[in-house]
C-alpha cells in the first residue's frame, strides 16, 4: 500500500503545531528571569535588564521578533562564540508576542553594563582626555576578539562603540551584537550597504560585494581614533561624503587602490587631494608616536594592506601590556595571554611574539 504524502498545508500546519509547542514547552524557561528595564533598543527588538530568579545573577536579554520561515542568523552565529572579548551566549528560547502568532526569539547573554559610546561620550563631556591606560587595554581586547573572529572565519560587519560592553571595574572589553554578522565564503556576493556609516570601510562604500574581515579591521581603527578625539575620525553625512571625510585625510585613492578595493568599481572622479599626515591629525591630542604608527597601519585603502588583527596585537604599541609589571592600582584586570586556539591559527607565526617568557614559566 502507497503511504500518501501529506499536503503542503498539513506539514505548514504541523510546523506551527510544532512551534506554538515550542514556545509553550520555552515559557517556562522564561519564567526563571524577571525583566527590569530596557537597556537598548532598535529596528530588531529590545534589550532588557533582567535577573535569574534561580541564581539572582544580572543577564541581558536581547529579545528580537522571529519570522519562523527563517533561521535566526545571529542566534546560529552567537551560539558558537567563545571567547574572553566576545560576547557570550548563555541560552535561548521562544516567547508568544501579545498578538497570538507572533514569536519572540530571546537571547540570554553576560550583562556588562556600559558601552564603549558612554565611555567615550563621559571623557569628552568632563572635557578630559581618554587615559591612555584604558585606550590601550581596551584597543588590545577588541584586536583579541578580531583575532578569534577571523579564525573562526566570522565578520562582524558593524563594529562601533556602541557595540562594544566595558565593564567599568575590571576593564574587561567584550564585542556584542551579532546580528549583522556573516560567515564569509570565498566566492560568495555580500551585501555592501552594511556597517554603520561613521565605521564603514571605503571598499564597502566602492561596493564592494567580496570583501573581507579586513571591513572589521578598518572600524576598529576608526573606533580606536575616537576614544582619543572624542568624537568620531570621520563623520560623513552621505555615503558619498562619507568618502570625501576619508580622502581629507587619507588622500585621493589611485585608480590601482580602487581597484584593489573593488575591481568591479567604474571609473570615478574625485578632485587629487593629498593625505593628511596621522601625526599631524592628531596632533592636539599629543598621542604616543607608536600609537599614530598603529593607525597608520590600519587605516590604508587596500585592505590587504591592513595590519591583521595578530600583526596588530604585535605591534609595539602593545609592549607595555606584555609588561610583567604592567597594570592598574587596585584593579584585577583581565587576562591578556589566555590565547585560544582559534585566535592564533590563522598567523601561528606571530603567535610567539604575544605570549611573553615571564608568563609562559609562570604557568609550568
Amino acid at each position: 500500500m502507497i503511504k500518501k504524502q501529506p499536503t503542503k498545508q498539513a506539514t505548514r500546519m504541523q510546523t506551527q503545531a510544532n512551534d506554538q509547542q515550542e514556545v509553550v514547552t520555552q515559557s517556562q524557561q522564561a519564567s526563571k528571569y524577571a525583566l527590569n528595564q530596557i537597556v537598548g533598543n532598535g529596528t530588531f527588538g529590545m534589550v532588557y535588564l533582567a535577573t535569574n530568579s534561580q541564581t539572582n545573577e544580572k543577564v541581558a536579554i536581547k529579545k528580537v521578533f522571529q519570522d519562523k520561515r527563517y533561521k535566526n542568523r545571529e542566534h546560529l552565529i552567537i551560539q558558537e562564540l567563545n571567547h574572553p572579548c566576545v560576547i557570550k551566549l548563555k541560552e535561548a528560547f521562544f516567547t508568544q508576542g501579545d498578538k497570538g502568532d507572533d514569536v519572540y526569539l530571546n537571547l540570554v547573554m553576560d550583562y556588562i553594563p556600559d558601552t564603549l559610546s558612554k565611555v567615550i561620550r563621559y571623557y569628552k563631556k568632563a572635557k578630559q582626555p581618554f587615559p591612555a591606560v584604558l585606550l590601550k587595554i581596551y584597543s588590545y581586547q577588541m584586536f583579541r576578539a578580531l583575532a578569534y573572529l577571523e579564525g573562526i572565519g566570522i565578520c562582524h560587519r558593524d563594529i562601533k562603540p556602541q557595540n562594544i560592553l566595558v565593564d567599568p571595574n575590571s576593564h574587561v572589553l567584550k564585542i556584542c551584537d551579532f546580528g549583522s554578522a556573516k560567515r564569509l565564503q570565498k566566492g560568495e556576493p555580500n551585501v555592501a550597504y552594511i556597517c554603520s556609516r561613521y565605521y564603514r570601510a571605503p571598499e564597502l562604500i566602492f561596493g564592494a560585494t567580496e570583501y573581507t574581515t579586513a571591513i572589521d579591521t578598518w572600524s576598529i581603527g576608526c573606533v580606536i581614533a575616537e576614544m582619543l578625539i572624542g568624537e568620531p575620525l570621520f563623520p560623513g553625512e552621505s555615503a558619498t561624503d562619507q568618502l570625501v571625510e576619508i580622502i581629507k585625510i587619507l588622500g585621493t585613492p589611485t585608480v590601482e587602490q580602487v581597484k584593489q578595493m573593488n575591481p568591479m568599481h567604474k571609473e570615478f572622479k574625485f578632485p587629487q587631494i593629498k593625505n593628511h599626515p596621522w601625526n599631524k591629525v592628531f596632533q592636539k591630542f599629543k598621542p604616543d608616536p607608536l600609537f599614530v604608527d598603529l593607525i597608520s597601519k590600519i587605516m590604508l585603502y587596500p585592505p590587504r594592506e591592513r595590519l591583521r588583527p595578530l600583526e596588530a596585537l604585535s605591534h609595539p604599541f602593545f609592549n607595555e601590556i606584555r609588561d610583567e609589571k604592567f597594570g592598574i592600582p587596585n584593579v584585577k584586570l583581565p587576562s591578556f595571554f589566555d590565547f585560544t586556539k582559534e585566535e592564533l591559527g590563522i598567523q601561528p607565526e606571530i603567535a610567539f611574539k604575544l605570549t611573553p617568557q615571564w608568563y609562559q614559566q609562570k604557568r609550568i
